[in-house]
């Protein structure tokens, strides 16, 4: 159980592969620009990668050292062409929009590195929960920068979930305030960079905060001295 939360803990806050080991930024940037595409992004992301960390983690004994990373890669290709036709067939709309990101998920350096790093290593099930928080905490940032670029590029919340949900969706769209026109900063690259950086720079002020209390709770007080006074 330590070791199921010390990954747990490592795939969403201490090694999040967006805001600790900065992989994978190429899709993270270019389709958080509302909370559908990131939910889809994320989602498939979290897909692919427990389904390649169980398959290297069985398969790891019969690959030579030599070919491991070609043998990994095709792995990884395999459950996105997987994704990719299951989100051809069942949300199209979302499919168009994602685009050639979808794809590009097999040279994922994040995908890479936790098949490489920790499934070739480990067993199926702590792989599969090594897939599980690493995805998890990747489409954690990947819906928070969405979220915030929808809101202050559109003033919207969940524009187009009936992409991904279906029809009935659409009544979840939130129209938070309404601009004459668009906020373009906020949609377009440069609003990904920015607002990537102000969650990299929260989780740091952050983790310097966590970093401060264990320091003053370790710290024990110093018992003040007593001066002993010969009176003799």
């Amino acid at each position: 159980m330590s070791q199921l939360k010390t990954l747990m803990k490592e795939g969403v806050w201490g090694n999040n592969p967006a805001l600790v080991q900065l992989l994978g930024l190429c899709p993270l940037l270019a389709v958080s620009s509302t909370v559908t595409n990131a939910l889809g992004l994320g989602i498939a992301t979290l897909l692919v990668l427990v389904g390649s960390n169980v398959t290297v983690s069985l398969v790891r004994e019969w690959v030579p050292k030599e070919i491991r990373i070609p043998v990994f890669v095709m792995i990884i290709a395999a459950f996105v062409t997987i994704i990719q036709l299951l989100m051809n067939a069942y949300t199209f709309g979302l499919y168009q929009s994602l685009g050639i990101f979808i794809p590009l998920i097999v040279t994922n350096c994040a995908i890479i590195g936790r098949a490489e790093a920790f499934a070739s290593k480990n067993n199926a099930l702590l792989s599969a929960w090594d897939g599980i928080m690493m995805g998890l905490g990747f489409a954690m940032v990947l819906l928070v920068l969405g979220a915030m670029r929808e809101v202050l590029g559109q003033g919207t919340l969940f524009d187009g979930a009936n992409l991904l949900l279906g029809e009935w969706a659409t009544l979840l769209r939130i129209e938070l305030f309404t601009f004459d026109s668009q906020f373009l900063v906020a949609i377009l690259p440069p609003g990904a960079f920015l607002g990537l950086g102000l969650l990299i720079a929260g989780k740091n002020v952050i983790d310097e905060q966590i970093k401060a209390k264990a320091v003053t709770v370790d710290t024990p007080e110093k018992a003040p001295r007593a001066r002993v006074t010969n009176l003799t």
